[in-house]
């Protein structure tokens, strides 16, 4: 199978500017200048930069039931949050949209679809941008599909956490490393003290690993949104990634993708006989 070297993910708090309710641009413009073919991005942020779009233009948000409150607010956002990236992706590369649900990874034929797309993506010079297509997703039918497919013993991907369908994505293309951007440095032993930043999670080999990841979620408590899984789901969407041969690295979103990847700016890395660095 043919690899791509970087999966990076970005979550929705870290795109925005939360306490002026406005998309934050320097994030935009930073993790945009640095992208390349050959790298595929999977994206949040839809549904909330579509909610600050509608709270801007009207002057007050959606009443209605909230999981169709997000569907529209998702369908808004959609284009902004595209068009943003155009605007900071370096012109001279493409960039695709890329709309997913959990059925396009739970069927074999599909998920070969999905890896030779992004892999001639890599060679046109075009960045994939990938999201759930929350448009068009309703849950209870996704729940339905998902119990049927496990009633007949079949292991299952839901992929609504982005964390999650940045996992599936690197282990589909063989990614070296998947970085999750966040709106903190990283995974802390107690979020209230910056001190207790965990910079190393590895081992000598993957019972090593996972057991410090199930230690480390015993700390973690909490998500930056409502609907939000936390740091205790992100973990273990990582040890997933490390168990398919992918190291993986937690970091603020204000940092540029090589300081990351090369220890150059505080951070949490994951995965086996992983080495600290300074």
């Amino acid at each position: 199978m043919e690899k791509l070297d970087l999966v990076v993910k970005i979550g929705s708090m870290a795109l925005i500017q939360k306490d002026e309710n406005a998309i934050d641009y320097n994030i935009f413009q930073r993790l945009g200048g640095d992208l390349r073919p050959g790298m595929i991005l999977v994206t949040s942020g839809a549904t909330e930069i579509g909610r600050l779009d509608y709270l801007k233009r009207t002057g007050h948000e959606l009443t209605g039931v909230t999981e169709q409150d997000k569907v529209d607010y998702s369908a808004q956002g959609q284009t902004i949050l595209m068009n943003t990236y155009r605007q900071f992706i370096r012109p001279e590369y493409g960039i695709r949209q890329v709309l997913v649900e959990h059925t396009h990874f739970n069927d074999p034929l599909r998920r070969e679809h999905i890896h030779r797309m992004l892999l001639r993506a890599a060679a046109q010079e075009v960045i994939p941008i990938i999201n759930y297509n929350d448009p068009v997703s309703d849950e209870e039918v996704r729940k339905m599909e998902l119990a049927s497919r496990r009633a007949e013993g079949v292991e299952v991907v839901e992929c609504v956490d982005n964390d999650e369908t940045a996992e599936v994505v690197a282990q589909l293309v063989g990614a070296k490393n998947l970085i999750l951007l966040t709106s903190t440095d990283g995974i802390y032993l107690d979020r209230d003290d910056p001190a207790t930043l965990v910079k190393l999670v590895s081992g000598r080999d993957l019972a090593e690993v996972r057991a410090r990841v199930t230690e480390l979620m015993g700390h973690c408590s909490g998500a930056s949104r409502t609907g939000a899984n936390g740091a205790r789901a992100k973990l273990a969407f990582a040890l997933r990634a490390v168990e398919h041969g992918t190291n993986v690295i937690i970091g603020h979103a204000r940092y540029h993708i090589t300081d990351l990847l090369a220890g150059r700016v505080p951070c949490t890395r994951l995965g086996v006989n992983v080495e600290e660095q300074a």
